[in-house]
């Protein structure tokens, strides 16, 4: 459990947090993650009433994000490469989900899933003799919720 302990608190490091995948088509093992980021969205919402007061509201939107990772095998291009394959033979894109595993500074574990996951290859990678090949994939949600 890499938890910073600063001596006035404790603190999450990158290395606290794990993802697995679920694609439309059963579990996406990634074992190189090197990165996740997950942002939610909103829609702003603003009242002016006759009166002067002003009423504000943020209506959630669902999740965008990204997973950096090295290859390490076909799992994310073959993943790719069944979506699209539905997508030109049925007119249908199937989504996913993703879990997102975190070590509490506390030692307990918080579980998010991202519900209704649609997924895209925003960098496949760059293949360049002596160096890893670093693949970027996106993607977008509708929720997500503490499990």
């Amino acid at each position: 459990m890499p938890i910073v302990n600063t001596g006035v608190g404790d603190f999450n490091v990158g290395r606290d947090c794990t993802i697995v995948m679920v694609g439309p088509f059963g579990r996406v093992d990634l074992p190189n993650i090197t990165g996740f980021d997950a942002r939610p969205g909103y829609a702003q919402v603003h009242v002016d009433r006759l009166d002067g007061t002003q009423l504000h509201a943020a209506l959630p939107k669902g999740w965008n994000g990204s997973i950096d990772l090295e290859r390490a095998g076909p799992s994310v291009d073959d993943l790719m490469a069944l979506i699209e394959l539905g997508w030109f033979t049925t007119g249908r894109v199937s989504n996913g989900s993703i879990y997102q595993y975190i070590q509490e500074p506390d030692g307990s574990q918080s579980t998010y899933q991202f519900d209704n996951v649609s997924f895209w290859m925003e960098d496949s990678g760059r293949w360049q003799g002596d160096t890893s090949v670093k693949q970027r994939l996106a993607f977008s949600a509708n929720r997500r919720r503490k499990v």
